[in-house]
């Protein structure tokens, strides 16, 4: 009988990949997770946001890419071989690559192991951030995808 109560936890809890940007985990929901590929050339993009790296091509597939350390007001990207670009794939979008320090672990996190964040200023950080999951005695912010990317949208001219 227990078998059968920990696959029900198991399946109502959302997973989610966490991620170092900075000294910062984040977590992202894995139902938005393409791919994760190890860091390789960009092509810069004239004129683009500075957070905005430029492309890369994946099976064929250009994919624009963005700097979250840059894009949270962090200091620049250091690359070394634990960097890694997190193919995005937001329902009804195209794909965005966002390159984080390390991909640590996946997740599993219940709805009242996460905590709900209150409103925060579109210039914070913490606008970006949808609530904190309580895991392993500590923290996770969990990433709002559709924030992220739907500024960095707009922000383009």
């Amino acid at each position: 009988m227990a078998d059968n109560k920990t696959l029900a936890t198991a399946l109502d809890a959302t997973q989610y990949i966490g991620v170092v940007v900075g000294n910062e985990q984040y977590g992202i929901d894995i139902k938005f997770i393409d791919n994760i590929v190890k860091m390789q050339r960009i092509t810069r993009v004239p004129k683009a946001q500075p957070y905005f790296y430029g492309v890369i091509n994946i099976r064929g597939e250009i994919i624009p890419v963005m700097s979250l350390r840059i894009k949270f007001g962090k200091e620049p990207d250091v690359f070394d071989n634990k960097t890694r670009i997190l193919i995005i794939k937001p329902e009804q979008q195209a794909a965005v690559g966002f390159i984080v320090d390390e991909v640590k672990e996946v997740i599993n996190l219940m709805d009242d192991e996460i905590e709900r964040a209150g409103s925060a200023s579109p210039n914070d950080t913490n606008s970006y951030i949808f609530g904190v999951g309580k895991h392993d005695e500590g923290l996770i912010s969990l990433l709002s995808i559709a924030a992220v990317i739907s500024e960095k949208e707009t922000a383009k001219e």
